[in-house]
């Protein structure tokens, strides 16, 4: 399973490497990490939207997750990847939003890796 981590924190890359080293190293899993909007936007275009599932980070600057999140369920449809959205802030505006844009699910910071690697 192919995951693009959209956040624009560099050391969400170390953390996830490290929390999933067994699933990556067997295979099972392949991360791709964005640090905006905008970049996983050019990778979705440019690789077939190859990836499974987005985990996207909502407060980012420049195009936001949200702002990414409706480009991403308007554009690539068939098969539609499942995006999970993360915020620090676990507050109810964001979270309909979320929900309105087509958000298969929400986490809030810090991401529980346990509960993730069970989705």
């Amino acid at each position: 399973m192919k995951i693009l981590v959209v956040d624009d924190e560099q050391d969400v890359k170390i953390l996830f490497e490290q929390r999933f080293r067994k699933e990556i190293k067997n295979k099972e899993i392949e991360f791709v990490f964005a640090f905006s909007g905008e970049e996983a936007l050019t990778y979705l275009e440019g690789n077939n939207h190859e990836a499974v599932l987005i985990l996207s980070d909502i407060n980012m600057p420049g195009m936001s997750g949200l702002d990414l999140l409706g480009r991403i369920k308007q554009k690539f449809q068939a098969p539609p990847p499942m995006v999970m959205m993360i915020t620090a802030y676990g507050d109810k505006e964001n979270y309909d939003t979320a929900m309105e844009l087509g958000a298969d699910d929400f986490l809030t910071k810090p991401v529980e890796f346990t509960l993730l690697k069970e989705n």
